[in-house]
């Protein structure tokens, strides 16, 4: 069966599409049919331009989200739908938590075609955060969940998911660095700061921006140069407020979104990077670079805990004292001798197995259960159905 079985990876950004390019790639190589979609959520040319070509992942489908966040939600919705009834896969590979994956993960619900979510269990809980709403979601919908982590998995558990459908696997971006050949500089070679900020809670309102740009001033002028890549909606706000003048300072570079290889380069070759993307916590990670993470919490916890990594939210006394005692030759030197521990290099392997095991995805399969001689627990009965 697993050579003619068919599955539908949709994707929406940029991070997702560089994290599942070498999953595609394994599940093709296992002899799956696998048609990817790119969901639109990044529709500025500036996240995507070449970059698909720069992973050698084209999706089979490209699709645009017009007007504002409801008709995107709304349209998003309605192309899940219609992707599931036009392809009719037998698995939904989903990944991360942007608003793809309920929309693609009730789709195939509706449908009775099982869901695999890769980066399963991650939580930062925070419950005004939507990408936590769409995890937990996610736990919900998936007959597999794809754990990077132990830790991962035993939030999962703590959740009531059953064992049987927890497989750790891994985080797909350490593949993607091992096979890019990415490698950790010696840190007596590192300098100055990588910054990056996206986050609608960090620059959408202005005076959080305005907290921003006093980090960024202080970091150049106490820690390092700083290298600021500017995300679209980050550039945006900045003008409106007309906050982004603060930044044309000595010490501070502006630079417009980079390749992912150039963005890997750069991360290496800092001291330290400031930042509120998940994604870079995992990357910095692996090429043993300190992180200070404009955020009160995360969903990466494991740097956290081994003190490669801190949450300072916008403190901007917070954020410029984890960033000067990361980038002292001694700090620098213990975290880059840590152990990465988001993966191996060897998850898009692990997920394609998986799925090209006719066991497991019959483990997968929905069905409605047969329950008339069963009474809840306390209420005469006992015990779980």
């Amino acid at each position: 069966m697993s050579g003619s079985r068919r599955v539908l990876v949709p994707a929406g950004t940029r991070p997702e599409f560089v994290k599942l390019a070498p999953v595609v790639a394994a599940l093709r190589a296992a002899g799956l049919a696998t048609r990817v979609v790119a969901t639109g959520q990044h529709h500025d040319a500036a996240m995507a331009g070449s970059f698909f070509a720069e992973l050698g992942l084209e999706p089979d489908a490209r699709h645009e989200l017009a007007g504002d966040e409801p008709d995107r939600l709304a349209a998003l919705v309605a192309q899940a739908e219609r992707e599931l009834a036009g392809w009719r896969p037998d698995v939904v590979l989903l990944l991360g938590d942007t608003n793809t994956v309920p929309a693609y993960g009730l789709a195939a619900r509706r449908r009775r075609v099982p869901v695999a979510h890769l980066e399963a269990g991650l939580r930062s809980f925070n419950a005004t955060s939507i990408e936590e709403v769409n995890r937990k979601v996610a736990a919900q919908l998936a007959s597999l969940q794809l754990a990077p982590t132990e830790l991962a998995r035993r939030f999962l558990l703590a959740e009531g998911i059953d064992e049987d459908r927890i497989e750790v696997v891994g985080n797909p971006v350490i593949d993607v660095l091992v096979a890019s050949g990415a490698a950790a500089r010696p840190p007596e070679e590192r300098s100055g700061v990588l910054l990056t900020a996206h986050r609608a809670t960090n620059v959408d309102d202005p005076e959080r921006l305005a907290g921003l740009v006093r980090i960024v001033r202080r970091l150049a002028a106490e820690v390092g140069e700083v290298l600021f890549p500017v995300h679209p909606r980050t550039a945006a706000r900045l003008e409106e407020t007309g906050l982004r003048a603060g930044l044309e300072v000595d010490g501070v570079e502006l630079r417009p979104p980079l390749s992912y290889s150039e963005m890997l380069a750069r991360l290496a070759a800092s001291k330290v990077v400031v930042t509120d993307s998940g994604g870079l916590q995992e990357e910095a990670s692996f090429l043993g670079v300190p992180v200070v993470v404009l955020r009160r919490s995360t969903p990466r916890w494991e740097g956290v805990a081994l003190g490669s990594a801190r949450l300072v939210g916008l403190d901007v006394e917070a954020a410029l004292e984890a960033a000067a005692r990361f980038a002292e030759p001694a700090e620098l030197a213990r975290v880059a001798g840590l152990p990465c521990p988001y993966g191996d290099g060897r998850t898009s392997k692990r997920v394609a197995e998986l799925l090209a095991d006719d066991d497991v995805v019959a483990r997968m399969a929905l069905s409605e259960p047969d329950l008339v001689d069963w009474v809840p627990g306390g209420l005469g009965g006992g015990g779980q159905p």
